[in-house]
């Protein structure tokens, strides 16, 4: 009998999320630091390319069988949704707006999410590794910002997140470079796996 299985000829969507990632992380650190109100780009940012473009990323890996792509993609695309809700739920008047303690726990747990994942990269590279490592660290000082009610722990966090989203917004145009000229124009430190 022939075999019949089909080859994957689709596009990388790695990219595309983690573009959609590290833009508007860089977005809302400068609001972090001060530069600017959170305001409607910081939310359309989210909602949109942040939440629903990682989320079709996150389905688009799944169908590649990436599974650590696919949880990743998926549940940041839906933290940037939840956030989003967050802040204008309340503004409705429908719901109360979160305590800095029930902030301060959602963040917590995103940075321990975060942190498993972290630990998966240490299978993939070093581009990646930093992305991670920088936003496990980028959650738990937001979290005690809250927890405290600490200003200048929020814009050092600020800082720390303006450098994740711009380390993930290289590995994305790393990949989109290195592919399109078919060699390693963007280094992004391959892990050399021993089995």
């Amino acid at each position: 009998m022939q075999n019949l299985s089909l080859q994957d000829t689709t596009a990388n969507p790695a990219p595309l999320g983690l573009l959609g990632f590290g833009m508007t992380t860089v977005l809302l650190n400068l609001h972090n630091i001060g530069l600017f109100p959170l305001d409607a780009m910081i939310l359309g940012m989210g909602f949109f390319y942040g939440g629903l473009g990682q989320i079709i990323v996150g389905t688009m890996e799944w169908k590649k069988n990436n599974t650590f792509g696919a949880t990743a993609f998926t549940s940041y695309g839906l933290f940037w949704v939840t956030l989003v809700a967050l802040i204008l739920l309340p503004k409705t008047g429908w719901i109360e707006a979160p305590s800095a303690f029930a902030m301060g726990s959602y963040l917590a747990m995103w940075g321990l999410f975060s942190s498993v994942l972290f630990l998966a990269t240490f299978r993939l590279n070093r581009a990646l590794q930093v992305v991670f490592g920088s936003l496990v660290f980028l959650f738990f000082m937001l979290s005690a910002s809250d927890f405290t009610g600490n200003h200048d722990i929020k814009v050092l966090a600020g800082y720390i997140g303006i450098f994740c989203g711009m380390a993930a917004i290289y590995t994305g145009s790393a990949q989109v470079l290195n592919e399109v000229f078919d060699r390693e124009v963007a280094p992004l430190g391959a892990v050399i796996i021993s089995k």
